[in-house]
């Protein structure tokens, strides 16, 4: 049995930081992937980090300011969110993949287990 449990999510102002955390448990995962879903949107991949072999992917319109990273145990997997803009705002989940193709790791349904999800909101 899987688990995954995000937290860190809040209000921050624009240009502010936030660290999103996923406490993952049960048995070892291929990759860990972050995705977000704005309300009307559909779900988006943000980042994922593999477990096979620490290979990083991130979305274009969060490269530069997002960093994905995981403790050494692997059971828990960062997402530090740095300069958030306006359109970064959304419900941001962790996901695990049994066995992800590395092409395909953006997309929602290469994922077998997903958290409950924690808000991100960026207001002044």
């Amino acid at each position: 049995q899987v688990q995954l449990v995000e937290s860190g999510g809040g209000l921050v102002q624009p240009g502010g930081s936030l660290r999103l955390s996923c406490a993952v448990s049960g048995f070892t995962l291929d990759a860990i992937g972050w995705f977000r879903q704005a309300p009307g949107k559909e779900r988006e991949g943000v980042s994922c980090i593999s477990s096979r072999d620490g290979r990083i992917y991130y979305a274009d319109s969060v490269k530069g300011r997002f960093t994905i990273s995981r403790d050494n145990t692997e059971r828990t997997v960062y997402l530090q969110m740095n300069g958030l803009k306006p359109e970064d705002p959304a419900i941001y989940y962790c996901a695990g993949s049994n066995t992800l193709y590395a092409g395909l790791w953006w997309n929602a349904p290469s994922y077998d287990y997903w958290g409950q999800g924690t808000q991100v909101t960026v207001s002044s």
